[in-house]
């Protein structure tokens, strides 16, 4: 009897040996790529999305490690002060990108280089940007919330906004903090746009102060001429002078030296 209670007991022990170590095999392998992740990120899945949640976790720059098959990732509530260059090149499947709330002043060119062919949604709202190129949006068919930031409306801001499309209802958003017409300070910048050309203003100052530069150079060289030709006038007249005190005989000879050196 205790041979064959052996030999029922032997697979069944087997089976639960072999299901633990199944378990922990799956377990091990979930719980190994979170232990990458910063203290509050985590990966789920919503509405299908593969999705990266970094929300008000205390975060001063983008993340390494982000699955890169994510589709949706949230960085929003943060502390994160710039975007560097490729920062999010090893994402080629992120559909949305939220990065509102958070500290950027600056942006590099090239930040959201390899976005380009799947991202439809950026959110840079509600940050410290004061003027942006428009090449750090280039290729880039996203929707772009901007609003809520410190701008300073100018020329290169007016180039901006003509090379993204803004999100739903975001332009009203986009205020001038400050401006190069102080008048324009509070207004919303669209509204501004519609009666003054920035890029225009600027061309027309450029243009006067090569024209008055170019004006101060004429009048220089002029000056120098007149003065040049003035003292000439006066050497030529003193030397003169001085032939006249001469004895006759040696006045001819060097008024004839000066006339020819004159002419």
């Amino acid at each position: 009897v205790t041979v064959a209670q052996g030999v029922l007991l032997y697979p069944i022990t087997m089976g639960l040996l072999l299901q633990s170590l199944f378990l922990l095999l799956l377990l091990g392998s979930c719980l190994h790529p979170a232990a990458a992740f910063p203290k509050g990120c985590y990966p789920s899945e919503e509405e299908g999305l593969k999705t990266f949640r970094c929300s008000n976790a205390h975060l001063t720059e983008v993340p390494r490690d982000i699955p890169n098959d994510t589709n949706k990732l949230y960085l929003d509530s943060n502390q994160i002060p710039f975007l560097p260059r490729d920062a999010f090149q090893d994402l080629p499947l992120l559909l949305e990108l939220d990065l509102s709330h958070n500290a950027i002043a600056r942006i590099e060119s090239g930040a959201f280089q390899g976005l380009a062919e799947h991202l439809h949604s950026l959110d840079l709202s509600s940050n410290r940007l004061v003027s942006v190129s428009k090449d750090t949006f280039s290729n880039l068919k996203a929707k772009v919330n901007l609003s809520n930031n410190p701008w300073l409306c100018d020329c290169r801001l007016q180039e901006l906004i003509r090379a993204v499309e803004l999100a739903a209802d975001s332009s009203g958003g986009i205020v001038c903090e400050s401006s190069t017409q102080e008048e324009h300070v509070g207004k919303a910048f669209l509204q501004v746009i519609a009666d003054t050309d920035f890029c225009n203003v600027y061309k027309k100052t450029t243009d006067i102060a090569m024209l008055v530069t170019m004006f101060g150079w004429f009048a220089m060289v002029i000056s120098y001429l007149v003065y040049y030709v003035r003292q000439n006038q006066e050497d030529a007249r003193r030397h003169l002078e001085y032939l006249k005190s001469l004895p006759s005989k040696q006045r001819r000879s060097e008024e004839s030296s000066t006339i020819s050196t004159v002419v």
